[in-house]
């Protein structure tokens, strides 16, 4: 059985040995030098309340992992975080990468993030296909911008808005549609 929850610094070892797989073997991220223990740790200790780091575990061992990472260290973007989705080769296509996703769009709106964003490499058109289908929108392409495995690469960007959080603001800040009065 998967479990679902958030990740602890004794999670670590195995969020790393499945990133590293993925720098090694996939597209999936544009890391191309495996990662040390130390390095991730200081990766880790970037995330926090709004920001957290989810794992699915079987049998006491890590079998994927996902985060919501701060988009940028400017103060204007702080209610938006960009996803991380990654799940061990051996145990792809059972679902598990939807658990986690489910699960971080959720906690994403719990601790108030107004966007959430994905970077997807060209190809990946599961990755595409299971951000679609939680509601996330294709916003553009980022042409070329990544060079991996001897190849030039696009990156698609999906985005999640929180709807329901923008008409509640709009409402309260007088910006709904019905105060909108036009000049002609």
């Amino acid at each position: 059985m998967i479990k679902i929850g958030e990740a602890t610094l004794d999670d670590l070892p195995g969020i790393t040995d499945i990133y590293n797989e993925a720098i090694l073997k996939t597209l999936a991220t544009f890391d191309t030098e495996p990662k040390t223990l130390a390095e991730q740790e200081t990766w880790f200790m970037r995330h926090g309340a709004k920001n957290p780091i989810i794992v699915a575990e079987e049998k006491d061992v890590i079998v994927g992992w996902a985060a919501l990472s701060e988009w940028s260290e400017r103060c204007a973007y702080a209610d938006a975080a960009e996803v991380s989705l990654y799940v061990k080769e051996e145990h792809q296509g059972r679902g598990i990468g939807r658990r986690l996703l489910e699960y971080l769009v959720e906690k994403g709106k719990e601790v108030g993030l107004h966007t959430i964003v994905a970077r997807i490499a060209e190809g990946n058109e599961i990755s595409v296909h299971l951000h679609k289908s939680l509601g996330f929108q294709h916003i553009g392409v980022m042409r070329e911008v990544g060079r991996k495995f001897g190849r030039l690469l696009d990156v698609h960007l999906m985005q999640k808005i929180y709807y329901e959080d923008t008409k509640a603001r709009d409402k309260r800040q007088g910006n709904s549609v019905e105060n909108v009065t036009l000049n002609q």
